[in-house]
């Protein structure tokens, strides 16, 4: 009998236990929970977004991802590539007359701008290291680099720095390295390079 005493009396304890105020489950995250959370998070800032989104998120860059959108040329900078792009700043825009700027961004003037584009893209991922050791073995003549335009580029060093001859014999130094992306690499260069 006394068991049995002993055995209800718990049964109550719990019972009443369990009528009392719910728990929170909104703060029962744990140290290890949050730690999970953080490098998840920092796997997702780290994973870089294909270049057009990179492109997107640096300021810099702007022009350049109106006049990919104008010439409709998102798709392919998003696809699996992987593409080294020789991306114009917005200073390197500049350079081109406003009405020559504006001329391109027009729909008359989308097939022009799109193979503009193209010749700044190349098929496959090109490093600066790498870049810079083909220009080496090249010589004085310089490395020869074919785009997805098309067209060639001719790239030589000037001191440390890599020169972009274009069709036209302009030139366009580059000014940022190994931009990366999910689907390729940016350089920057300060000016627009020209088809022939």
């Amino acid at each position: 009998m006394r068991n049995f005493a002993i055995a209800l009396a718990s049964a109550a304890t719990l019972a009443i236990a369990a009528c009392g105020e719910p728990a929170d489950d909104t703060a029962t995250m744990t140290t290890d929970d949050t730690a999970m959370a953080d490098q998840m998070a920092n796997a997702d800032a780290a994973t870089p977004g294909s270049i057009v989104e990179v492109a997107q998120g640096n300021n810099d860059y702007s022009t350049l991802v109106s006049a990919v959108q104008s010439a409709n040329l998102g798709d392919t900078l998003s696809g699996p590539g992987p593409y080294t792009v020789f991306a114009p700043s917005n200073a390197a825009f500049e350079k081109i007359p406003q009405a020559t700027r504006d001329e391109l961004m027009s729909a008359a003037g989308q097939e022009q701008l799109a193979s503009i584009l193209q010749y700044h893209v190349v098929d496959g991922r090109v490093d600066a290291a790498t870049l810079t050791q083909a220009i080496q073995d090249a010589g004085e003549a310089g490395y020869t680099i074919n785009t997805l335009g098309g067209g060639t580029l001719t790239a030589t060093m000037d001191g440390s720095n890599v020169v972009l001859t274009d069709a036209t014999g302009g030139t366009s130094t580059v000014t940022a390295t190994d931009i990366d992306a999910s689907n390729g690499i940016i350089h920057g260069i300060d000016t627009v390079l020209m088809p022939s």
